[in-house]
């Protein structure tokens, strides 16, 4: 729905309301004329039911009004008379239409000064469930957001299994567009894993159904910050099609508010020529400064006559290497039992016996329960993500010969780069330069520059395109040109070899932003092998901020202690109570 067809379907509703209840409003004392008006209507409602005034906004914000309209339904129909759990089903089910059926044929009376309190435990615990969800989805959806991170591409500037806070108002909360949703869940529903909204597009022909008429369209509320270069950001990826995160399914296309969310640093604002060179990106022209904070890392070659030794890898704290471990005999039945937990095992390329690993390496309880026999290989060179201070610290080890930078050289295509395009020899080191479209601003379009705009112009800007030889149309006529209509972004993770990020999709579009992270409130070690009871707990990253200057410093220590503090002050205020009473 645009503007104007919301305007018409909010009018009638206001008309419905109207029609089905202008009676219970006279018999409450009212004029008739008080249920026609809009947003007054609601307010006399509130006076007619005995609630707060300000109860109004909640029914105009979006997916707070699915949890608020059933609770004034109840309400309603309570201040007449109906309490009974059979009339509580009907007005719920029947989506507040049961109101109207009351009101013409319903000889009722208006119960000016009910009580408002449950009349039995069981309700009383309803009530506060719900008023539990309205607020806590209130501040999930315009305030601030949890967030996990489940994959490395911002290793190490934001560590896999990092728990975020993601402030909605920095840059202003965008307004759910998604109209029939589930609270407190994003695009899937816990448990049962089904979608948590009702919009869809068949993903072979791309049609709409008829509950994709009630999406609204892109608003955001007013931020005190606008995205910059080196801010982290949440955004809703542009490319998926996933229903859910990690699992395979048939390809969808979500409405914009209910794509998976990523975080990325953004290293491209609009109006920006950015390009990727040797690995590092340059803002027109020149390398773009990072935040202190940033943990840029590249994969690189070591190299060693002597042999490149785990112990000298995790010691700089290197990441994704590949352990190889000889054992000096392996049974099929020790292959099966590694390879049941999802160790690689078996023989190398010389046929010889062979166990290959992660960077974790083989636990003493494996090595113990299996009965192994073996010594681990330490070869002339590996491959090992790094930092560049992980790579000086072995550079300056005695037993290491060299350390390279591991890059694609320029011209040689990569693949899965944006724009997917043989005119663009690009790959994740070498990549570029793209303009990075702004608001208001024109381009050439040609069939060669289309590649690098297609998806800006058809899916974000809603516009027909087609290439026919040496012409492009947009809805049915051919442009030289095209002048953008919002403002764009590119994303890429400080991890530069291990990110799927703009270099592959492209564009973020200003209406997929979400949030900034703010604060990292839990961080556990080994997240990727399942919330355990023994997790490692990453204390010196819990209570620490994301942004700022500096080494990140934990609050932690003092949260205890400001929360032992206030234990001790409640102990002694209920003591002093208990002794005046």
């Amino acid at each position: 729905m645009n503007g104007t067809q919301w305007i018409i379907f909010i009018l009638l509703i206001q008309v419905i309301h109207f029609l089905g209840t202008w009676k219970l409003y006279v018999k409450a004392g009212r004029k008739a004329w008080e249920a026609a008006i809009p947003v007054y209507n609601g307010i006399v409602l509130m006076q007619i039911i005995n609630r707060p005034k300000w109860w109004v906004l909640l029914l105009f914000i979006p997916i707070i009004n699915l949890l608020m309209f059933p609770v004034v339904w109840v309400e309603t129909i309570r201040s007449f008379g109906k309490n009974k759990v059979l009339h509580t089903w009907l007005v719920i089910l029947t989506l507040g239409f049961y109101i109207g059926y009351i009101n013409y044929t319903q000889d009722v009376t208006y119960i000016k000064d009910r009580d408002l309190k449950p009349r039995t435990g069981l309700g009383e615990w309803i009530s506060s469930i719900i008023f539990a969800v309205v607020a806590a989805t209130l501040v999930h959806t315009y305030f601030i957001q949890p967030y996990v991170i489940p994959t490395p591409s911002l290793e190490r500037t934001l560590r896999v299994g990092d728990f975020l806070f993601v402030s909605k108002f920095h840059f202003g909360a965008r307004l759910p567009m998604t109209t029939l949703a589930a609270p407190m869940v994003h695009d899937t529903l816990p448990i049962v894993g089904t979608p948590s909204y009702v919009a869809d597009v068949n993903p072979e022909t791309y049609k709409e159904s008829f509950w994709n008429k009630f999406q609204l369209p892109y608003m955001r509320l007013p931020g005190f910050e606008t995205p910059e270069k080196n801010d982290i950001v949440v955004f809703s990826w542009p490319a998926d099609t996933v229903q859910q995160f990690f699992k395979k399914s048939k390809g969808v296309r979500k409405p914009i508010d209910k794509k998976s969310n990523y975080v990325k640093r953004l290293v491209g604002t609009p109006g920006d020529s950015l390009a990727v060179v040797d690995g590092y990106v340059h803002i027109n022209g020149k390398q773009l400064k990072l935040s202190d904070r940033a943990r840029l890392m590249h994969d690189y070659m070591v190299y060693s006559n002597k042999g490149v030794s785990s112990r000298l890898l995790k010691e700089v704290d290197a990441d994704d290497y590949m352990r190889k471990y000889i054992p000096t005999n392996l049974s099929q039945g020790q292959v099966n039992a590694l390879r049941s937990m999802g160790i690689a095992a078996g023989t190398d390329e010389n046929g010889k016996p062979a166990i290959y690993t992660d960077k974790k390496g083989l636990s003493i309880d494996v090595i113990r329960q299996l009965s192994l026999n073996l010594s681990e290989e330490a070869p002339r060179r590996r491959q090992a993500n790094m930092t560049k201070a992980m790579a000086d610290a072995l550079r300056n080890n005695n037993g290491i010969d060299s350390v390279v930078m591991i890059n694609t050289p320029a011209g040689t295509p990569g693949g899965n780069i944006f724009p997917q395009s043989p005119y663009y020899r690009w790959n994740m080191d070498n990549f570029g330069p793209v303009y990075i479209p702004e608001a208001g601003a024109t381009v050439e379009i040609n069939k060669k520059t289309i590649p690098l705009y297609k998806k800006i112009i058809r899916d974000y800007e809603h516009n027909d395109v087609k290439v026919e030889a040496d012409r492009v149309l947009i809805n049915g006529k051919e442009a030289k040109s095209y002048t953008f209509k919002q403002n764009y972004y590119w994303m890429m993770g400080d991890n530069r070899d291990h990110s799927e990020d703009s270099r592959a999709w492209g564009y973020v579009a200003e209406d997929h932003i979400v949030g900034k992270p703010v604060f990292i409130w839990l961080s556990f070690d080994n997240f990727q092998d399942g919330i355990k009871f023994n997790e490692r707990p990453r204390w010196d990253r819990i209570f620490t901020t994301v942004n700022g200057e500096g080494e990140p410093v934990s609050y932690f220590k003092y949260f205890l202690i400001a929360l032992a503090g206030y234990f001790v002050f409640d102990w002694f205020r209920k003591k002093k109570k208990s002794k005046e009473a």
